[in-house]
């Protein structure tokens, strides 16, 4: 296997709706026929990146990831000349080793956000039916039998930077939805990924759904962020505290956010903050 390639750790706490597990296993068997193309599709932190892990993890797959945000020029995915002892010569990147890798997981991380949509050129070769490519300094390229690209992304205005991915390129993907879980798995995954006690795990998701129910918070509470409260608790931080800490909010939102503690805890909005050595 080439080196940057590796199989991930399976996590044993990762949730999915059955209907969702049910189709990854059907675009699995289909992999035994063609390569197949993914598009996860949600929110931000509600678990993309970590469901196309664990994908390559269950099905003991090599993964390889690709940040498509950093792309400014057709070609940047396959290599760049590059100088060596006065010498000028082509650098490969990982990316042509990787889709001649058989079952590789390739993953294609915020396909819509290059810095310049032409840059996504040829990608439209690789993810066709031809399934290969032509590059002038590597040949002929040619998708490796099993080989299962993943593609993710954030959609919608309040991403920023963000553009609507090309409809000719989507219409390469099979599409996969995926939302934030359900308030009783997100308390699962709080409690068994960070060793809180169900009590705080409770009250961290009662102040995050009052914040995610309210149509004057613009800013998005994910997963993510509950995972960083409950690990900034289980670390000895107060509950106003590890939210305080891990949401970055507007001023106005504080506010929002202490009056929620409050209400919730019963603990003092204001406290006295003494300055100390830090040695």
């Amino acid at each position: 296997m080439i080196p940057e390639l590796h199989i991930p750790e399976l996590d044993n706490f990762f949730y999915l709706p059955e209907e969702i597990i049910n189709v990854l296993d059907s675009l699995e068997k289909l992999t035994k026929k063609h390569s197949v193309n993914i598009l996860v599709v949600g929110r931000q932190g509600c678990g993309k990146s970590s469901l196309i892990s664990q994908f390559a993890a269950y099905y003991k797959r090599p993964i390889a990831v690709f940040q498509i945000g950093q792309l400014s020029e057709p070609g940047q995915l396959f290599g760049e000349h590059a100088l060596k002892g006065g010498d000028t010569y082509y650098q490969e990147f990982l990316f042509p080793r990787a889709i001649s890798t058989p079952n590789c997981v390739v993953h294609l991380e915020e396909i819509n956000r290059p810095e310049h949509p032409k840059a996504l050129n040829e990608l439209f070769s690789v993810l066709s039916e031809d399934r290969s490519i032509w590059s002038d300094q590597l040949g002929l390229i040619k998708v490796a039998k099993g080989v299962v690209f993943f593609a993710s992304m954030n959609e919608g205005e309040e991403f920023t930077g963000t553009d609507s991915l090309d409809v000719a390129l989507r219409d390469r993907f099979y599409i996969l939805p995926v939302d934030y879980p359900s308030v009783d798995i997100e308390k699962k995954i709080l409690t068994n990924k960070t060793g809180i006690d169900e009590t705080q795990a409770e009250m961290i998701l009662k102040i995050i759904g009052n914040l995610r129910s309210d149509p004057n918070i613009d800013e998005t509470i994910s997963v993510r962020h509950s995972l960083m409260i409950a690990e900034l608790m289980v670390a000895g931080g107060s509950l106003r505290e590890s939210l305080i800490y891990s949401l970055s909010v507007s001023r106005d939102l504080i506010e929002s956010l202490l009056l929620a503690v409050h209400v919730e805890t019963k603990e003092t909005i204001i406290k006295s903050s003494e300055y100390k050595l830090f040695l």
